[in-house]
């Protein structure tokens, strides 16, 4: 009985006009689960093609950011020049508890055995990893020539991801990059731009006193212009948030005990 009704109803079907509401129903339901079997299909299979790409264009920023970028360079072949280390933020030493080459910094912001939630939170990133993947850049002599550390924190619009170069002294700021971020084209998106990034070359994170002075404000502070990056014209809320992430990350809950360290020689 119900596999005559069954019947029926698919004759019903077949006899309906094509442009019936039946129809066209079927056809759209059709087409959608077709058209999205193929773009899960596609989304798997390009995935290990969009990490190999993800990973190239980390090192490719990291080796901007050290002055060691051409292009036209074989990019993992150049990155070679730099040594990973695992650092524990709090003590400012290397562990060798996790696997450099492969110890996912975001993924531990978020493991509560690896992170630590902030109150005092001037980046506005809400948990912060207890170790980090640092980069290493050592000279001929095998001495440490810069450090590449990442750092990240809130903008206007989104989270700005990136590195900041620092002389083998702990104090010299080489270069600034940023790799990922949300911002407004033309204005807070201005950090991308040359000219900007150029301004952090030879900018200081501490004066004499050990005292962090390094600011990111349209008028310059009284440290002085060493310690000083003009904010982007247009863009004051992407700039305070660039000058309170780099403070965060260089001050004593980011990299301040590793930079001490780096100054007197330890490392």
């Amino acid at each position: 009985m119900s596999e005559t009704r069954n019947q029926g109803l698919i004759a019903r079907f077949l006899a309906a006009p094509p442009d019936s509401v039946g129809k066209t129903i079927f056809v759209a339901v059709a087409v959608c689960l077709v058209a999205s079997m193929i773009v899960s299909s596609a989304a798997v299979a390009l995935r290990p093609v969009q990490e190999v790409n993800k990973l190239k264009d980390k090192q490719m920023n990291i080796l901007q950011v050290a002055g060691l970028f051409e292009p036209g360079q074989n990019v993992a072949e150049a990155f070679k020049a730099f040594e990973p280390q695992v650092l524990e933020l709090a003590t400012g030493r290397f562990t060798d508890q996790f696997d450099a080459a492969t110890f996912d910094d975001k993924a531990a912001a978020s493991e509560p055995d690896l992170s630590r939630a902030l109150s005092d939170d001037p980046a506005g990133i809400g948990r912060q990893a207890l170790y980090r993947t640092v980069y290493l850049l050592r000279d001929e002599a095998g001495g440490i020539d810069k450090v590449i550390l990442p750092i990240h924190g809130y903008g206007l619009w989104s989270t700005l991801y990136g590195f900041i170069a620092v002389e083998e002294n702990g104090n010299d700021i080489f270069g600034l990059q940023f790799y990922q971020h949300g911002e407004t084209p033309g204005l807070g998106a201005e950090v991308d731009n040359p000219r900007w990034k150029a301004m952090w070359n030879g900018k200081k994170l501490r004066d004499d006193a050990g005292e962090l002075q390094i600011t990111v404000a349209k008028t310059q502070p009284a440290a002085g212009p060493d310690f000083y990056v003009d904010a982007l014209a247009g863009a004051t809320l992407t700039s305070v948030g660039v000058d309170n992430l780099v403070r965060f990350w260089m001050g004593e809950q980011g990299y301040a005990p590793f930079l001490e360290a780096l100054k007197a020689g330890e490392i």
